[in-house]
């Protein structure tokens, strides 16, 4: 028996919770393996907690879910495209991954699912993602255009 990797989902209040976002796109991508769990093709990853952030400016994260996440054995979180996908795409992406790799030792994917084309196409059009920074975050969900597509709807 292969050796299981713990990994937890850290949704994004703002984009996910309050559009009631409901995890298709990003238990479809973890099963197959497609957008940022599409490095994990050879890892049996094993998804202990799916949680949200507890909004803008995260302050819970810290002392409560990465703290509890630590504990149980979770050695890499996502944190969830919507995230990235949000209007405004989060400001705290960087914070949130220093927070987690430096201050709890496990490491931070910025994304889950793929990023569907509507979105692409919008924040692509706004310069969301034009920095340095930015190129670094999108891209474990930046895939080709027919996996994109096929994220428009469920």
């Amino acid at each position: 028996m292969t050796e299981k990797t713990k990994i937890g989902i850290l949704l994004c209040d703002q984009h996910c919770v309050q559009t009631q976002c409901h995890g298709i796109k990003c238990f479809r991508a973890l099963n197959n393996r497609e957008g940022a769990f599409s490095d994990y093709k050879d890892k049996d990853l094993e998804l202990v907690s799916y949680v949200t952030c507890t909004g803008c400016p995260s302050g819970a994260v810290g002392n409560k879910v990465l703290a509890d996440w630590k504990k149980i054995g979770i050695e890499i979180v996502f944190l969830s495209s919507g995230a990235v996908c949000g209007f405004p795409p989060c400001p705290y992406i960087g914070y949130l991954r220093n927070l987690t790799e430096k201050g709890f030792g496990m490491k931070m994917v910025v994304g889950t699912h793929p990023i569907p084309t509507t979105f692409w196409e919008w924040h692509k059009a706004a310069g969301s993602w034009d920095s340095q920074e930015w190129q670094e975050y999108i891209k474990p969900t930046t895939t080709d255009e027919k996996t994109r597509a096929a994220y428009i709807t469920i």
